[in-house]
């Protein structure tokens, strides 16, 4: 006698909602996320199955949620991730079209318990097809023009019953900087860090995020190559595939940026990088303060690399996950990078202390 696992049957139940129940369902590689994906295929037909399990995160933000009551609801509301609000991904998915780009059509979706029916953009992930022999000139200049188009076409956050485009704000900000001191410190120097180290590392990034500007656009916040795929085919849009957007905020789209040219799982060439920053500074448009946006880069850039050390390190010791032991390396050559930079003396002052290697 086999059973069947209350999620399984929950599965079964939606599919059997749609025309796909009895399409044949492959799994797609996993990576950090709590959601999974399968490709299904029916009559020559394929969709993606996205299945995310309310239960497996704490709970999103509330748009009315002060710092302090934030900080109790748990890290998602911190940093203001989607969590398990599926209707997070529905809406920006919905904006990035309105805006000409290209996002996943949504066939079918449950957001209490968590499935959805997308689009299937197929399998060419940039970092694949880059891989593969694909010109990089090309498709990262396709990427940041879809950044352009995004700044071009300015839509307004998402606002539905059920979900708000938040800002990311000094809170989300620094709570995902104290990645740093809640997993990458222990698992470097195999301690916590005291009371005073916390302070100090507080002061040390308090100027620098001051000096970030105010929210201003959409910022998809996973903007890499493994969430990017070229679609050549592809009519009517940019080429480029969106996908992992639904911890979308409204910030600096710098920060975009950053996470596309100081790429965590792939080395993105220097000098690649440098032209790219001067494509988007060139074809920006009206109004564009180039001097804030380097600014906000240099900063974002130190900012983000910082979350992603202490993301990589949690996933080793809490996750179980130790291929990503193996992308340390690179995030801290990006992190060393970027706190040479004159916007991040003082962080720099800081981990010439904490972690010397860090500020060489």
């Amino acid at each position: 006698m086999t059973t069947t696992s209350p999620r399984a049957a929950e599965r079964a139940d939606f599919l059997k909602s749609t025309d796909w129940a009895r399409a044949k369902a492959t799994p797609l590689a996993g990576d950090a996320s709590t959601r999974s994906y399968e490709r299904l295929v029916l009559s020559g037909r394929t969709a993606l199955l996205m299945n995310a399990p309310p239960a497996a995160e704490t709970a999103s933000c509330p748009p009315e949620a002060t710092p302090g009551q934030r900080r109790k609801l748990g890290y998602n509301a911190m940093a203001r991730l989607a969590g398990p609000n599926l209707n997070a991904f529905i809406a920006i998915a919905a904006a990035l079209r309105g805006a000409g780009l290209a996002a996943p059509e949504i066939y079918a979706a449950d957001t209490t318990r968590g499935f959805a029916l997308i689009e299937d953009f197929g399998d060419d992930l940039f970092a694949r097809a880059v891989a593969n022999g694909a010109d990089a000139e090309r498709l990262y200049a396709a990427a940041v023009d879809v950044l352009l188009q995004l700044r071009a076409a300015a839509p307004a956050a998402p606002q539905f019953p059920q979900y708000t485009m938040l800002a990311y704000d000094r809170t989300a900000l620094e709570a995902e900087i104290g990645l740093v001191l809640d997993w990458y410190w222990p698992f470097r120097k195999g301690k916590a860090p005291t009371v005073a180290e916390r302070a100090a590392f507080a002061e040390a990034w308090s100027g620098a995020l001051d000096s970030v500007s105010e929210p201003a656009a959409m910022v998809l916040r996973d903007f890499h190559a493994e969430n990017l795929l070229w679609m050549p085919q592809k009519k009517g849009v940019l080429r480029v595939g969106l996908i992992d957007f639904q911890d979308g905020l409204f910030g600096s789209p710098a920060y975009d940026l950053v996470s596309l040219l100081e790429d965590a799982r792939r080395d993105v060439d220097e000098a690649l990088a440098l032209r790219m920053i001067g494509r988007y500074c060139a074809d920006a448009g009206r109004g564009f303060d180039e001097t804030a946006f380097r600014r906000d880069y240099a900063i974002l850039a130190a900012q983000r690399n910082a979350k992603i050390l202490g993301i990589f390190a949690r996933l080793v010791k809490r996750d179980g996950k130790p291929k990503y032991e193996g992308l340390l390396p690179r995030v801290e050559g990006y992190f060393r990078k970027d706190l040479q930079r004159p916007e991040l003396a003082e962080v720099r002052r800081f981990f010439r202390t904490a972690f010397p290697d860090l500020a060489a």
